[in-house]
């Protein structure tokens, strides 16, 4: 008996792995102080030029104020350490965000136990079981699980087959079905399973699992600074140098102009003038960018492949289970002459009856909603015979044992059906096969319904039409490719169909370009023509046949459920496998862009308030003229400086929930977004520094030393 919890809801596991993404929580400012404090260290500030300077000006002022001590002195020292201290804050606290997810997968890790089955034969059962903790499994080693328990470990069923809730770590909602052999047997540790029972093989080694691998990249370990960010430090960097010569000659000119500037004052001017707000965020937003993607489960390999993202110009999508639903679906019924389009619905809902497949499902579904014609079960047709579709028969139907009539009816591939109607005495038609072969031509896949009646003195059997599968494009692929191409993104829909089926499906879907009958080499030679073109490439895959170009393409997004050299070759994993979450990941890069952008530009304007509120302050005892730059008419010197400082350590925790949470990003062009930063960001940079300052101002005037 497992001793493994109870069954939770299928979602419940999926919210515990969310952090929010919305409002700081104050919790987090608390939990991250200590680690902000660690931060502290020169050793780990000097990594970020702007808030390393801002820290020796700490120290210089700390200094000077023990040696002349001043109300002052000691509030400028105060606050700028403050300053250090909330640049800190925002990345320890974007980075607690991901440990918080961590420690959720963590105690999922340990506290799930595994009934290890000692000396498992196939097909034998002599096995000995033993209940174990799920962190003790050992590669190789061998677990039973059943309907309402959790998969200990990341393996492969080698018996039996299950319905798998994945929710509670992909976050995909619907249930799998996993089975032995083929393809679909791979589990993943810390789903559930929902029903029936499976033997699993464990493949991964501890410390390698998927738990594993998941709290790595949320703790951010391997992330690394993106190109475009490193070209943000260098700019951020050569306006500190710049500030700080600046800063270091202007003192010669005030000895000489006889308004000699204290320690205290020249620092406050340096952290005036270089742009502290966005050098004290400019960790937090990248770290933000790769929680944003943790949260929606990409795994991302470095922060550089989230910044590629957000710079893409061309989007390659599979068409299959990307662009339309992984299984064609039933669109209409095509009736032969001399039968109505009514009966052959019913016929081809009650044949369709045993067929479990998703196409088989999608037939009944049809039936209903647009003949009103109600879904009946096995169970109401107490004296029916039903086929279940297979492999072999390709075929599925049901035999209605009616005491005046006996009438069979058969539904399947165009071959199957017609070869039955053949040995039941019928003769299909030269009409059936011209439908057959229209559908075919499409691209559509046709489904032949048959039925055989056998009176006393009148046996016969003749087809009475055919069921139109088609490719169904998803629900709102056409707006989402409109948005795409409102960002200036190339869209190309990946197919290995005709070129007539490819075109049909890219024009109803509204991708702006198609690749029909796709090789690897194929997919490999459009991605190179693209970047020699200067442009950026991303793309989905998941088979041996993707690597190559997962490998080229600047953005390659491997899905978990695919083979090892497809999740190799990119540099990012979707936990869903979920191919149109590719337009996410690139939504996901261009918000972290527009954020950096958006917050550097209320960086540098905000500036401007503290030249106007620091420089008259400094000179215009010595040169009145100067009192006209005091436009927020400030009431002193020392007042005026602690206002702008003041400020300029507020401002950041300010803008941490905005750091973590990212600028809304709403699909327009270049010019459009550049025009809305300018306006939003700049002038609010502008604006609100001056109003703050200036109530600041009016409150310090009333402390004694700093009025």
């Amino acid at each position: 008996m497992s001793t493994t919890a109870a069954p939770t809801p299928p979602d419940a596991g999926h919210r515990q792995n969310r952090v929010s993404g919305g409002l700081l929580d104050p919790r987090q400012l608390l939990t991250s102080f200590p680690d902000a404090l660690r931060k502290l260290d020169p050793r780990v500030m000097v990594h970020n030029p702007v808030m390393f300077v801002v820290e020796v000006g700490a120290v210089l002022t700390t200094v000077s104020a023990i040696k002349s001590p001043s109300v002052f002195a000691w509030v400028i020292t105060g606050w700028l350490w403050l300053t250090s201290l909330f640049a800190n804050l925002a990345e320890a606290v974007a980075e607690g965000r991901g440990k918080a997810q961590a420690e959720t997968l963590r105690r999922a890790r340990t506290t799930t136990t595994a009934r290890r089955l000692t000396g498992w034969r196939p097909g034998a059962d002599d096995a000995t079981e033993q209940e174990v903790p799920g962190a003790a499994l050992r590669l190789g080693d061998h677990v039973v699980v059943e309907a309402g328990q959790t998969v200990p470990g990341d393996g492969d069923v080698v018996e039996g087959i299950a319905s798998v809730d994945e929710s509670a770590i992909t976050g995909e909602s619907a249930p799998v079905i996993r089975e032995s052999g083929g393809d679909r047997s791979a589990v993943t540790g810390g789903t559930k399973v929902l029903s029936d029972r499976i033997i699993v093989k464990i493949t991964s080694k501890p410390g390698e699992t998927f738990i594993d691998r998941m709290i790595a990249l949320v703790e951010g370990a391997a992330r690394q600074k993106t190109p475009n960010e490193i070209a943000l430090n260098i700019l951020l960097a050569s306006l500190t140098i710049i500030f700080l010569i600046a800063v270091a000659t202007l003192q010669p000119f005030a000895v000489f102009a006889g308004a000699e500037q204290t320690i205290v004052v020249l620092v406050s001017l340096v952290v005036a003038l270089i742009p502290t707000t966005i050098g004290a965020l400019l960790s937090a937003i990248g770290i933000a960018g790769m929680d944003r993607l943790v949260q929606r489960n990409v795994l991302a390999m470095s922060g550089r492949a989230v910044e590629a993202a957000g710079d893409v110009n061309t989007l390659l999508l599979d068409k299959t289970g990307t662009i339309t639903l992984g299984n064609r679906q039933a669109a209409e019924f095509l009736p032969v002459d001399g039968v109505s389009i009514e009966e052959l619905a019913d016929a081809s809902q009650l044949s369709s009856i045993a067929d479990e497949t998703p196409e088989g499902r999608s037939i009944v579904v049809l039936a209903k909603r647009q003949y009103a014609l109600r879904a009946r079960s096995e169970g109401e047709l107490a004296q029916a015979r039903f086929v279940p579709f297979t492999a072999q028969s390709r075929m599925s139907g049901v035999d209605l044992n009616d005491p005046q009539e006996n009438l069979s009816l058969r539904k399947g591939a165009a071959t199957a059906v017609m070869r039955w109607v053949r040995d039941n005495g019928g003769h299909p038609t030269a009409e059936v096969g011209g439908i057959v072969d229209g559908i075919s031509a499409s691209g559509g896949t046709p489904l032949v319904v048959g039925e055989a009646t056998r009176h006393s003195d009148v046996p016969g059997a003749r087809i009475l039409g055919v069921i139109h599968l088609k490719d169904v494009v998803k629900e709102g692929m056409r707006e989402r490719f409109d948005e795409l191409r409102r960002m200036g993104i190339k869209t190309v829909m990946i197919t290995g169909d005709n070129p007539l089926t490819a075109r049909a499906i890219a024009e109803e879907a509204g991708v702006d370009d198609f690749l029909a009958e796709a090789t690897p080499e194929d997919k490999m030679a459009l991605i190179k023509r693209e970047q020699a073109g200067g442009k950026l490439v991303a793309m989905t895959g998941d088979g041996t046949n993707d690597a190559p170009a997962l490998a080229q393409a600047d953005v390659g997004v491997a899905m978990n459920t695919g083979t090892s050299a497809a999740k190799e070759a990119g540099n990012m994993v979707d936990l869903d496998s979920n191919p149109t979450k590719l337009i996410e990941i690139v939504e996901i890069g261009k918000q972290l862009l527009i954020t950096r952008g958006a917050l550097t530009t209320f960086s540098i304007a905000n500036d401007v308030a503290k030249y106007f509120a620091i420089i008259p302050a400094m000179f215009a005892m010595v040169y009145p003229g100067l009192d006209k730059l005091n436009i927020m008419r400030l009431h002193s010197p020392t007042s005026a400086i602690a206002s702008a400082i003041v400020f300029n350590a507020l401002i950041i925790i300010a803008l941490i929930p905005l750091a973590l949470r990212g600028v809304r990003y709403r699909p327009s062009s270049a010019a459009k977004l550049l025009s809305r930063n300018i306006w939003m960001y700049g002038l609010g940079g502008l604006v609100l520094p001056f109003v703050s300052i200036k109530l600041l101002d009016l409150f310090i005037q009333f402390i004694p030393g700093l009025r």
